[in-house]
């Protein structure tokens, strides 16, 4: 908008309330000013006073006084020389004579100088405080009238102002629909000067497609509250561009525009023409549909979302209950996506989203609807089957397309999915049923495997409320302590043939389902929050049953103890474990605190915090399970570790026959190596992935090949007479 130089809007006057009304008292005797200032005294009124004619003008000059009460007869200057010096110094003060001269001439010549009123001192003292008041109120209506003038000046200006630099499109159109007046925002707006449209048709820069529609706008007759308001027209600029626009009170006031002519009675007024504004509405048209997009659609892959979802279900039922359809809804849920995050970052999770989404909507029909539920879970909705087996053959499709690998960071990327599916009727008869039996099918096929698809059966919903009572077992389990026991799995160097430490390993003792393995229960208190205590519990019995062996002798054990991430991100951790270390008497050092690998990449910076005050505390940390999160090399270098455990995947692989089956333990040796660090390789089942590893500088090991997890009795039995003791000779001859 365009700015208009030296304008000034602010107020050219205070408001008369606001002023209080001065009076100068003028006379030489003090008695006498004493006495008209407890006459005039009142509220509002602000009284000064002066012996002489002199400090009177000094007084004056000022121009804020608006009585002045004088005297003729001062000491020093006559009072009609006062009036007379005002007049030509244009004081705009009014005067009030009140003189001891009883004389006529003196009243006229006062009068002649401008004098309000001639008072004598000997008359009715009423007479001078009611002359005041006549004053003071003249004085207010005069200021009123001047602050009127000024304020509707400055709204003449103001209006002229506003009118031409409002950002709105203001128009008048005589009674033949003919432009007699514009405003200057019609060039920025539709590109028109004033001179192109002035005696032009409102047709001239309307949309052909919405004259019909535009023609009771552009010819309003009514005003007030009858009158067209907001009625979306497009109009098309110069070059015949189409704007968008929303007619903000379309009304014709007759004392304002001058629309109407009135000649006497207001029958006979006389139709002139049409006034208007035009607001350009263009890009909040365009902020509306994107508003509308984000709010139903997935941002990052521009699938709906699970209220546009949701919606379109409860359509499709409808449909499909009149017409004796099936629905199908499928619940998907990409396979090993955190692995992806956790190694590559959010970005190249990103990417693979939308490239899965991409593949995805390619399997489905024209009609049928895939959603983003969140995180890497989707849903699909399938209207119209003729039987469940359409889903089916839907869900193999989906699953062939998905073979073909994904570029993540570069490299090739194979992921499955677990697909849920769900239909109606035969599963569920709302949108919230059908969902939810869709998502207890893909959490089904998760269990067994993933990469597969399933259909809901009854009997699954059973198992997802086994879940939920699983987990008030845990938390009483957990209230009682008395369920859980530790197994140990010995750790020992072969070339010594001695146990050098276990790692503790959580069993439950539940009471309806016998012995469970953490694998049953361990995810199911990460996700609720238990894992702390587990975990509170675990180094607790822990370490109390390394007490006691330490006690009996067997004072070279390390214990390895696996901590969750969850107990990790605890602050208070190093002061917790030395604690433990303090009640009972166990040096730091014996202490192994293995972390996953995972932990690298994860909030890097808090975690390496973390591990420096456990180290810094003389406890040992080991990375479990090397090798299976691709983790940069630059964290290893960084995060103070003293060994890594090489994951039993690679293990397993290992073939006498195949070269290079080895490549990967030789390849971790190696960085072991050079960062100084000691290796143990876990799941070593076999005798010739003993002697592999042997091979390849790989000393200490746990595996099957020496011994499953054990109780404490019978781990205490493995340590005095299995075939790796963990006494020194010496020792256990004396014992």
């Amino acid at each position: 908008m365009k700015a208009i130089a030296n304008f000034d809007f602010s107020p050219q006057s205070l408001d008369i309330q606001e002023t209080p009304c001065k009076i100068l008292i003028v006379d030489d005797e003090d008695r006498i000013r004493a006495v008209y200032r407890h006459l005039l005294a009142g509220e509002g009124r602000l009284i000064e006073e002066c012996g002489t004619g002199q400090e009177a003008c000094h007084r004056l000059e000022e121009r804020d006084v608006d009585v002045l009460i004088l005297d003729l007869n001062l000491p020093d200057i006559n009072g009609l020389d006062i009036m007379e010096w005002m007049l030509h110094q244009h004081v705009p003060t009014a005067v009030v004579v009140f003189s001891g001269d009883e004389s006529i001439d003196s009243a006229i010549r006062a009068m002649r100088h401008g004098a309000f009123e001639f008072i004598r001192k000997h008359g009715d003292p009423q007479e001078l405080i009611d002359t005041v008041a006549r004053v003071l109120h003249r004085r207010r209506i005069e200021r009123e009238h001047a602050l009127m003038t000024v304020r509707l000046e400055q709204s003449e200006r103001l209006h002229r102002f506003l009118v031409e630099q409002s950002p709105d499109f203001i128009y008048t159109l005589d009674k033949d629909g003919l432009f007699i007046f514009v405003n200057g925002r019609v060039q920025a707006m539709l590109g028109y000067t004033r001179e192109e449209l002035l005696g032009k048709h409102y047709s001239t820069i309307v949309y052909p497609d919405d004259l019909e529609h535009a023609r009771f706008v552009f010819n309003e007759r009514r005003i007030g509250d009858r009158a067209s308001t907001n009625v979306e027209i497009r109009l098309q600029t110069k070059t015949r561009g189409v704007r968008h626009f929303e007619n903000r009170t379309i009304v014709t006031i007759l004392s304002a525009q001058g629309i109407y002519t009135a000649n006497g009675e207001p029958t006979d007024r006389q139709f002139r023409g049409t006034s208007g504004v035009a607001r350009d509405i263009t890009d909040r048209k365009k902020a509306e549909e994107t508003i509308a997009f984000q709010a139903f659609h997935d941002l990052l892959t521009g699938l709906p979302n699970r209220i546009l979802f949701k919606d379109r279900l409860g359509v499709a039922l409808k449909q499909a209950k009149r017409k004796n359809k099936r629905v199908g809804v499928m619940f998907i849920d990409i396979d090993r996506f955190k692995l992806v995050n956790d190694t590559y970052g959010h970005h190249e999770g990103d990417e693979l989203l939308k490239c899965f989404a991409e593949r995805s909507r390619s399997c489905l029909r024209s009609g049928d609807t895939l959603a983003r539920q969140g995180g890497d879970e989707f849903t699909v909705l399938l209207p119209d089957l003729g039987n469940g087996e359409d889903a089916t053959v839907i869900a193999a499709k989906m699953l062939a397309e998905l073979k073909r690998p994904f570029k993540v960071a570069g490299l090739d990327f194979f992921t499955t999915v677990s697909i849920g599916i769900a239909l109606y009727p035969d599963n569920g008869e709302t949108p919230e049923v059908l969902l939810r039996n869709a998502d207890i099918a893909m959490y089904q096929i998760k269990g067994r495997g993933k990469n597969g698809y399933l259909h809901y059966a009854p009997e699954m919903h059973s198992g997802h409320s086994m879940r939920l009572t699983l987990e008030g077992d845990l938390r009483q389990a957990l209230e009682s302590g008395d369920q859980f026991e530790l197994h140990y799995q010995p750790q020992v160097s072969f070339s010594q043939r001695r146990t050098i430490g276990m790692e503790a390993l959580i069993r439950w003792h539940h009471p309806r389902h016998g012995l469970m393995m953490p694998d049953t229960f361990i995810p199911l208190a990460e996700d609720t929050g238990m894992i702390v205590a587990l975990g509170e519990w675990v180094i607790d019995r822990a370490l109390c049953q390394l007490a006691s062996w330490r006690s009996k002798g067997f004072t070279r054990l390390q214990l390895a103890i696996n901590l969750s991430p969850k107990e990790l991100e605890r602050g208070d951790l190093p002061e917790r474990i030395m604690r433990r270390l303090d009640t009972y008497a166990i040096p730091a050092a014996a202490l192994d605190i293995e972390i996953t690998e995972t932990l690298l990449m994860h909030d890097a910076e808090k975690n390496i915090s973390t591990v420096k005050q456990l180290r810094n505390c003389g406890l040992r940390v080991s990375i479990d399970d090397f090798g299976t999160r691709y983790s940069s090399l630059n964290y290893l270098r960084r995060f103070p570790i003293n060994s890594i455990k090489i994951d039993q995947s690679f293990v397993r692989d290992l073939n006498p026959d195949k070269q290079s089956s080895t490549s990967i333990i030789h390849a971790i040796a190696c960085i072991a190596s050079s960062f100084d660090l000691r290796i143990l390789a876990e799941g070593v089942e076999t005798e010739a992935q003993r002697q592999m590893l042997s091979g390849l500088e790989c000393d200490d090991m746990q595996g099957f090949l020496f011994s499953r997890p054990l109780a404490a009795a019978a781990f205490e039995n493995f340590l005095t007479s299995g075939g790796f003791p963990a006494l020194d000779r010496a020792t256990a001859t004396l014992m």
